[in-house]
């Protein structure tokens, strides 16, 4: 052992410029970073910093948890004291080295006024953090990227406009996800939720393909009309829902899903699923695709995604560095749909053409 060794002196001297040449060894910086945030208190346990066994399986609330409430609060003090972005998992792909940070804030806080400030500034200090260490790109997560919280991430290159680690949201590929997950043929779809940057591209894009977007409120129609700055289109207000495929965003209520026809289908086009409320309907996972085999390290799951499958947003900054695009995807601004698509499947991520019950067991 190293303390004899040290006692009768038989230690190998070179044992002290090893240990210290390791301390000395550069931190390991990623090419892309997907920066995520706490979903609820018992997210945390589904991180690869938590349990292994909850990691490897899309995020679910157990009953065993309420069991483990001072670990719980322990790790609920713990975040609010350590108050800093921490690494959540690294991965490779081929020469690309990925890596996912998370704001130690939960979703419930993202819709209080008292917290925008101070996750604005988190959010900030993780860019700017990035930007230091020569990232090149950097996405925004869940609900980092909201409209009301930071203009879907155009604050912060408007405060730096001199940053040269690239900022993407996401919203071009996850338009084509959604508008891939359509089934071809279709003539008509409903649009209910609220109304957001990747809502209105939906709408204007299947308008202009000539599908009929409707809209079951006056103010959602009016403001899409709005938005087209032209009175011949496909879009339409109804209030018959027969429509059997529904784009659903935040908001979309239980009394809203009642009236759906049975055997509708809905298909989210927000970063969070919506309350399942009927059986006799189908539910289309969020945007997402499923991650090329040649991604290392996969060992967790992307929050209620199954494993190898990741959320278009965070698939999108991967896709911005490997095609070396040299222009920010935030606030109102989008890439060209089809180009982002194609770039993605070029790449080897594949749409999810199976049930997702089905993808739980790819390993």
């Amino acid at each position: 052992m190293p303390f004899y060794d040290y006692i009768y002196g038989t230690m190998d001297k070179a044992s002290d410029k090893l240990h210290e040449s390791a301390l000395k060894r550069e931190e390991e910086i990623p090419d892309v970073v997907h920066l995520t945030h706490l979903t609820t208190p018992e997210s945390i346990y589904h991180l690869r910093l938590g349990f292994a066994y909850l990691a490897s399986k899309p995020y679910m609330s157990k009953w065993y948890f309420c069991l483990m409430w001072p670990v719980t609060a322990w790790s609920m003090i713990l975040t609010w004291v350590y108050g800093r972005t921490f690494i959540v998992e690294g991965n490779r792909f081929d020469k690309l080295k990925l890596q996912t940070w998370a704001i130690p804030k939960y979703s419930l806080q993202y819709f209080l006024q008292s917290q925008k400030v101070a996750i604005n500034t988190m959010i900030e200090e993780a860019i700017l953090d990035a930007d230091r260490k020569g990232i090149k790109v950097l996405s925004l997560g869940l609900r980092n990227q909201g409209e009301d919280l930071n203009i879907y991430g155009r604050l912060y290159v408007s405060r730096h406009p001199k940053l040269k680690v690239k900022i993407v949201d996401g919203s071009s590929l996850v338009v084509a996800v959604v508008l891939n997950s359509i089934a071809k043929g279709t003539t008509q779809v409903l649009l209910r939720g609220k109304l957001t940057k990747v809502a209105y591209a939906l709408a204007f894009t299947l308008c202009q393909q000539g599908v009929q977007v409707a809209t079951m409120h006056e103010d959602d129609y009016e403001r899409l009309k709005k938005s087209f700055n032209s009175s011949d289109t496909n879009l339409a207000f109804t209030k018959s829902n027969t429509q059997t495929t529904w784009l659903v965003g935040d908001g979309l209520t239980e009394e809203e899903q009642l009236k759906a026809p049975k055997g509708t289908l809905f298909i989210p086009y927000t970063q969070f699923p919506p309350r399942k409320y009927r059986k006799d309907c189908s539910y289309h996972c969020t945007p997402a695709m499923l991650a090329p085999s040649s991604i290392e390290n996969v060992h967790s799951c992307e929050d209620w995604l199954p494993r190898r499958v990741m959320s278009a947003w965070r698939i999108a900054g991967i896709v911005h560095s490997l095609e070396g695009w040299s222009e920010h995807e935030c606030g109102h601004t989008m890439h060209n749909i089809d180009k982002v698509w194609h770039s993605a499947l070029q790449h080897g991520f594949q749409p999810l053409s199976v049930p997702v019950k089905e993808l739980a067991h790819y390993k």
